[in-house]
């Protein structure tokens, strides 16, 4: 792994009081710098993310996080808290501090009379569209499964589900959270109305999240879904006509596209993988019986190499892309939101996606609106409700002689495409969390406001360094 940060540790002596005061109080796991695990404890998915914490506590409960929450309220130390361990920027671990590790809680509660389900922090998307698929129920989450439910809802949460019913936070109906006091607190429309508001879309900071509660909707458990490659040499072309296609189409679908290259799918001949290839996606959000006409434009943007279009589970359809982005690899992600793919703006993108790095990394644009801009603007924490358009730049790659090419087409692309901008950044696609003025712009006019509710939750800015990764 490479370094990401210098390290700032504390004396070895404040180390071995802070390992014994987490460990005379938790029920769950500490691990400290010589315990046998530690390299494990502190790894998370990206693996271009290396940082080395005094002390792991593994929550198992609850009480475990307000105990750990008080010895670091005593004690002081840096403080990530780690939920899934998925987020690019590798937030939920810190160099020199504390990790609160939740990924021991993962349970899954669905009430189906009711629609809703109540996620502990540690949960991932595959775990909770296990659970909810079982009563023909879904809430929107990620595009791949192993993403953790806690990190992706508070920055928003884009996917498939978002133009019908709205991104994940748009979803919840409550949190659970533990802050800098030390108090367990339901926020909700009805209870910390502010804290409630700031955990739609605020990121992190504002304590730490042991459970949401989301909306359930009728979905599944067979969904359509179109996937169709299209031949690279007619980027440009396809990008304009997908481009109508996506102003045009209707909120049960999410129309995406992407610069990539072929991954090593089942139904495409071996010699094409690796090849440079325009990827078309989008999944009905409704009776597959009904998803005919609606999926029917995006196979219609040019001569395919190959189209995939077709009905799977609900649940398969979440996890198709895992295995494209396994645990361990290296990834550096950065994103930017536009109201209109503009000729230049595509043209750009082409110029860019030349040198892209590496065959697994990826220039992908998802249609926004519907359900996500009936939103006010100021209903949540998330600012950028009006944007007609994501545009994520994934430097992905595995072999660390590619860091520093890798890393540089990403900010080199991103700075490309500035002047076709709204000047907003997704919480959850922001490189390593490292660029002051991309958490700056992230919240918009928002970012006062959360500033202020931080305040009122956390005077003595306990969690200022989790903020500062959101």
């Amino acid at each position: 792994m490479t370094r990401t940060e210098s390290p700032a540790r504390m004396s070895s002596g404040a180390e071995r009081a802070l390992v014994d005061a987490l460990r005379g109080g938790l029920r769950g796991a500490v691990v400290g710098r010589t315990d046998p695990g530690y390299d494990e404890a502190r790894r998370v998915w990206n693996g271009l993310v290396d940082r080395a914490p005094a002390a792991v506590a593994r929550c198992a409960d609850v009480a475990d996080v307000v105990d750990a929450v008080r010895v670091a309220r005593e004690q002081r130390p840096v403080l990530s808290i780690r939920a899934g361990g998925h987020q690019v920027a590798g937030s939920g671990v810190c160099d020199g501090g504390l990790v609160i590790d939740l990924s021991s809680m993962r349970g899954v509660q669905v009430d189906p009379m009711a629609r809703t389900a109540r996620v502990q922090a540690g949960a991932t998307w595959g775990e909770v569209d296990r659970a909810t698929q079982l009563h023909g129920l879904a809430t929107p989450g990620g595009e791949v499964s192993v993403t953790g439910v806690a990190g992706l809802t508070l920055g928003g949460g884009l996917g498939a589900m978002m133009r019908t019913h709205g991104l994940s936070c748009d979803n919840l109906r409550s949190v659970e959270i533990v802050t800098a006091d030390g108090m367990v607190r339901t926020a909700s429309r009805d209870q910390h109305r502010d804290l409630f508001w700031a955990a739609r879309g605020g990121g992190r900071g504002l304590g730490v999240v042991t459970s949401l509660e989301f909306d359930l909707h009728p979905l599944g458990p067979e969904v359509a879904g179109a996937l169709v490659l299209y031949p690279y040499e007619d980027a440009a072309a396809v990008l304009r006509a997908w481009r109508e296609v996506a102003r045009q189409a209707p909120d049960t679908l999410t129309p995406e596209i992407g610069l990539w290259s072929i991954p090593p799918l089942p139904d495409v001949p071996g010699d094409l993988h690796g090849a440079p290839v325009v990827i078309v996606a989008g999944v009905y959000i409704g009776a597959p019986a009904d998803a005919g006409p609606v999926l029917e434009p995006l196979r219609r943007l040019g001569v395919p190499l190959a189209d995939m279009t077709a009905t799977s589970s609900y649940v398969e359809s979440q996890r198709a892309l895992d295995d494209l982005f396994p645990a361990g690899g290296r990834y550096y992600w950065k994103s930017h939101f536009v109201d209109e793919l503009t000729d230049e703006l595509i043209d750009a993108l082409l110029a860019c996606d030349v040198h892209r790095p590496s065959p697994e990394s990826v220039v992908y644009i998802r249609t926004l609106g519907g359900a996500i801009a009936r939103v006010g603007e100021d209903e949540t924490a998330y600012p950028h409700r009006a944007a007609g358009f994501n545009i994520s730049v994934d430097a992905s790659w595995h072999d660390p002689a590619l860091d520093h090419s890798a890393i540089a087409w990403a900010r080199s692309t991103w700075d490309a495409l500035v002047p076709f901008a709204t000047g907003g950044v997704y919480l959850n696609f922001a490189g390593l969390g490292e660029e002051d003025a991309l958490r700056a712009t992230a919240l918009g006019a928002h970012g006062a406001r959360l500033a202020e509710i931080r305040r009122t939750y956390d005077p003595n800015g306990l969690f200022e360094a989790a903020a500062h990764r959101a």
